[in-house]
Parts: C-alpha cells; sequence; structure tokens
C-alpha cells in the first residue's frame, strides 16, 4: 500500500510541476498567445527588433543600440531571483569602462505595468535602463520562456549566449564574454 501512495504522490507531483512549468511557457509564444516550447529559444539566433517604452514613457527601439554589444534581461517585480540579480546588473550598467567602448545593458520588464516597475527601481534604489513590456509582446519575441533571462548580443545584432536563471553580473568570466565582444 505504501508503495501505491508513493506512487500516487509522485504522479500528483508530476502533474503540479507539469503545470507550473506550462504557465512558465506562457511567457513565450507567437503573436497569437499560444505558448511554446521551451526548446523554441534554442533556434533565436538573431535578436528581434522591437520598440518598447522606458519609464519616461519614450520609445526605445532596438535600433538606437545598432552597433553595440547588449545584455538584455528579461525579469519581473515578483521574481526572488530577478530581485537578487538586479544589483549587479546595476553595476554593470554604470560600468564606465564597457560603456566607452560601446556596451549596454537592457533590462525589460516583462507583464508588470509602468507604476508597479517604476514604484520597484525607486524603492530598490536601482540605477538602469528599464524597458518596459507589459503585454510581454518583446519577451515573445525572445522565446523567454522563464525569468530572469538574459541574451548576450553582439555588434551585428546576433544573439552569443543566453543565460537562464540567476548571476551576479560583476563575474570576471562574464565580463571576460563581454570584453572579448568589444
Amino acid at each position: 500500500m505504501d508503495n501505491i501512495n508513493a506512487k500516487t504522490s509522485v504522479f500528483v507531483l508530476f502533474i503540479y510541476l507539469s503545470i507550473f512549468l506550462a504557465s512558465l511557457t506562457g511567457m513565450a509564444g507567437a503573436a497569437d498567445n499560444k505558448p511554446v516550447s521551451p526548446f523554441e529559444i534554442d533556434k533565436l539566433s538573431k535578436a528581434p527588433e522591437y520598440t518598447l517604452k522606458d519609464l519616461n514613457a519614450d520609445k526605445v527601439p532596438s535600433s538606437s543600440f545598432k552597433g553595440k554589444v547588449v545584455l538584455i534581461n528579461f525579469w519581473a517585480t515578483w521574481c526572488p531571483a530577478c530581485i537578487a540579480e538586479l544589483p549587479s546588473l546595476s553595476v554593470l550598467y554604470k560600468d564606465k569602462i564597457l560603456k566607452s567602448k560601446g556596451f549596454e545593458v537592457i533590462t525589460v520588464a516583462a507583464g508588470n505595468s509602468s507604476g508597479e516597475v517604476s514604484e520597484f527601481v525607486k524603492k530598490n534604489g536601482l540605477d538602469l535602463r528599464v524597458l518596459l513590456d507589459e503585454k510581454k509582446t518583446v519577451t515573445r519575441q525572445f522565446k523567454v520562456f522563464s525569468i530572469p533571462t538574459t541574451f548576450l548580443i553582439d555588434r551585428n545584432g546576433n544573439i552569443v549566449e543566453k543565460f537562464f536563471g540567476e548571476y551576479d553580473w560583476t563575474d570576471k568570466e562574464i565580463r571576460d564574454k563581454i570584453e572579448k565582444l568589444l
């Protein structure tokens, strides 16, 4: 009898985990908002074109980063791993040496309203370039299925590396990867 209960518990856990993962895949999807497989992100080799608003409601097209090396991070105010890595992203964003060589850090708040993000940034004292993707349109274009997800993009718009989960963006290994592209 214990073996049956154990199998039932594992099965129920599997179902809950499947539902949870399916909800995360809702982060990505085609324009029709259908979830896609997490493997879709592997097919993405070029950064999509987009235009998003920043916290001042100014439109920021991806073309404004043409010729730069870009680190674009997708996050949300409710995500613990995102919150944990934002301070190190802020340090990287303020690095004057990297900026002078044509490096840009962009964060995209996925699914949060302008007010929520503004309040969050102010409350946490973050100094970052934040773009708003309230409807997750650009998040879907990048095939993001979980957050945080970050892309390192070269000067030609090619996605060089994808990072899933929380990172320390001040780590020497990551900085070396960025500097090789500059």
